[in-house]
């Protein structure tokens, strides 16, 4: 589907109509689910050719170039939770442009890709999803060209950095395609979108220097916030509701909304790295720990600690061969001192928060948020 593919579907052919009947109850809260979809899946046949045609405008200037593109088409995928909170908050508050939406979610979504790439680099990791991330893909091309580890290494982290770099711009440069719709909002999006990756960028920076303070030092509730809730959840929501012409008033509580779901999704996500079932998760409950992630899980439970449950976890947490019964100490120390029942209370809290202001907004997009803070906050564990 090519951009102007994206747009002609849609002419003439609002994704919500505005009809009484239809706007009853449950009829109108499946046209709002149906809608939803319709500009997700869009918004990935959109990006899928913005990338080829990327990789291939690159290849034309080096190959190198092109596979840098290669790599990024390669690591897209998920649960494109972003491009539907953007596209549900547009539909719900009066959008009818499938093809403006779908710039508009396509956009986050590969914003989301350039978080993910430079996560990992920060991180010194080379898979994602259970397979080689743009690192890992670039290590493997140059180790096969005969080069060592030391500058297979180096050659991963320069591709991941630029390539993230690259995804960062083209995502900016999709929302030029929601412009036809609104082209008074392109100056609001531009800016709303800009501030989320400054506060991203803040939020993994103090993320990154947590790890030279004490685990009960760090405000994980904070990291929660710069580095996920923003871009994850709340630019996503508010670019919905610029994009719409919505009422100040609906994005500011789609922002707060927002806010609370994300610090909801981090905490219940946190848990789940530590204390989780990886049979019902498909979360490792090893590598957080090894890691020394400063999670507020960690931090309460240091809070809390006695001495030898300190000594425990001073014993196990952030040693790269962690094995299983390391693991278990930390876990019952974890939940001895009370900690994942506090970290479990205050992601119900917030999710209660989220729900509530979602209550004030119209419907059908209150109660599709609703759903959304129960199947994010309430998975599986």
């Amino acid at each position: 589907m090519s951009q102007g593919d994206v747009h002609r579907c849609s002419a003439g052919h609002p994704i919500l109509p505005d009809d009484d009947a239809a706007a009853q109850g449950g009829a109108h809260g499946a046209l709002l689910a149906h809608g939803v979809e319709h500009v997700t899946v869009a918004a990935e046949h959109l990006l899928r050719d913005v990338l080829a045609s990327q990789r291939t405008r690159a290849a034309a200037e080096d190959p190198a170039c092109g596979e840098l593109w290669g790599d990024l088409d390669a690591v897209l995928g998920g649960k494109l939770m972003r491009p539907r909170l953007a596209a549900a908050a547009y539909l719900g508050l009066g959008g009818t442009d499938v093809g403006a939406a779908a710039h508009l979610a396509a956009a986050h979504e590969l914003l989301h890709t350039a978080m993910l790439v430079h996560d990992d680099l920060l991180d010194h990791d080379e898979v994602r999803r259970g397979r080689a991330n743009v690192a890992g893909r670039t290590r493997a091309r140059v180790a096969a060209q005969g080069h060592g580890p030391a500058v297979a290494g180096q050659q991963a982290a320069a591709g991941a950095l630029l390539a993230g770099d690259a995804a960062l711009a083209q995502a900016f440069g999709l929302l030029a395609g929601a412009a036809p719709a609104a082209p008074g909002a392109l100056p609001e999006l531009l800016r709303l979108l800009a501030d989320g990756v400054g506060t991203t960028v803040g939020g993994e920076l103090l993320d990154v220097r947590g790890a030279l303070a004490a685990p009960a030092d760090v405000d994980a509730l904070l990291v929660a916030e710069l580095k996920t809730a923003v871009y994850s959840f709340r630019v996503p929501l508010e670019s919905g509701a610029v994009l719409a012409g919505a009422a100040p008033g609906a994005r500011a509580v789609l922002a707060d909304v927002g806010t609370a779901l994300g610090v909801a999704y981090q905490l219940v996500d946190d848990e789940l790295g530590a204390v989780g079932d990886p049979a019902v998760t498909g979360k490792s409950v090893l590598s957080d720990l090894r890691e020394g992630k400063r999670t507020e899980l960690l931090r309460i439970a240091y809070r809390r600690a006695d001495a030898a449950q300190t000594a425990v976890l001073d014993a196990h947490v952030g040693r790269p061969d962690l094995d299983a019964d390391g693991a278990d100490a930390v876990r019952a120390v974890l939940h001895a001192t009370g900690a994942v029942e506090a970290v479990r209370t205050s992601a119900a809290r917030h999710a209660d928060i989220a729900r509530t202001l979602a209550t004030t907004l119209p419907e059908p997009l209150a109660t599709y948020l609703h759903g959304v803070v129960d199947d994010l906050a309430g998975r599986e564990r």
